[in-house]
């Protein structure tokens, strides 16, 4: 990935426009997330000592890597079906639904069943529109695995990014356990959380305008380009 999508700031989020020397949009935060999820990532050190949720999130990052790898799926016409075949991994690691539960915090207790029901996809469907495209196109980048911590069915496990410049870029996957799954619920990229910048943006347009204001501006971005 280009290190300037990292470190560049000022860049226009998701959902609305904002300049700060430190702070990432929601955007730039999920283009790392989906760094996990690309062929770089063969290239990828995991240490001896990795427990299960390292283990787990490896498991869905080798189930991406064999999908790009796929020759017959990269055929002209196979977009579609590799796609799917990806979101299918994706929605099976992370926890779309406390990822929006988080994201909205006061605001989602707010909502009716019905209304937090729709939200859901609704939120996942923007990342996915949005980026889904970009995990096919990255290159080069590199993942390490480095410490990981478990605390009575939460768990944290630390990564590094490389990228082609050899910058360094630490990366955080906050996952929960729910049965015999861990599922990614937030990921912290240079101490920033996605989660919070989400919710600093859902905060802001809910106050300046109303709930559904949100809802209109997410549907509006599921079939635009980002900036």
């Amino acid at each position: 990935m280009n290190t300037e999508i990292i470190r560049r700031s000022g860049q226009r989020s998701i959902l609305q426009s904002s300049r700060s020397e430190r702070r990432y949009s929601a955007g730039q935060l999920f283009l790392i997330i989906v760094l996990i999820l690309c062929p770089a990532l063969l290239l990828s050190r995991q240490p001896a000592y990795a427990g299960e949720p390292t283990d787990q999130l490896k498991q869905s990052v080798d189930a991406v890597i064999e999908t790009l790898k796929n020759k017959e799926l990269k055929r002209p016409g196979k977009e579609a079906e590799r796609r799917a075949e990806l979101r299918k991994i994706i929605y099976a690691r992370f926890d779309f639904h406390e990822m929006a539960k988080r994201a909205l915090a006061l605001n989602w207790r707010k909502r009716t069943p019905e209304e937090q029901k729709d939200f859901v996809p609704l939120f996942a469907d923007l990342l996915e529109s949005t980026y889904l495209k970009k995990i096919e196109r990255y290159h080069n980048e590199r993942v390490v695995y480095g410490a990981e911590s478990v605390d009575d069915g939460y768990a944290t496990v630390k990564t590094k990014i490389i990228t082609r410049e050899n910058t360094e870029v630490p990366v955080d996957y906050r996952l929960m356990k729910e049965d015999a799954k861990w599922l990614v619920y937030d990921v912290t990229i240079e101490g920033v959380s996605l989660v919070a910048n989400y919710r600093t943006q859902f905060n802001e347009i809910i106050r300046s305008g109303s709930y559904q204001d949100l809802v209109n501006r997410l549907k509006k971005k599921q079939i635009k380009e980002p900036r």
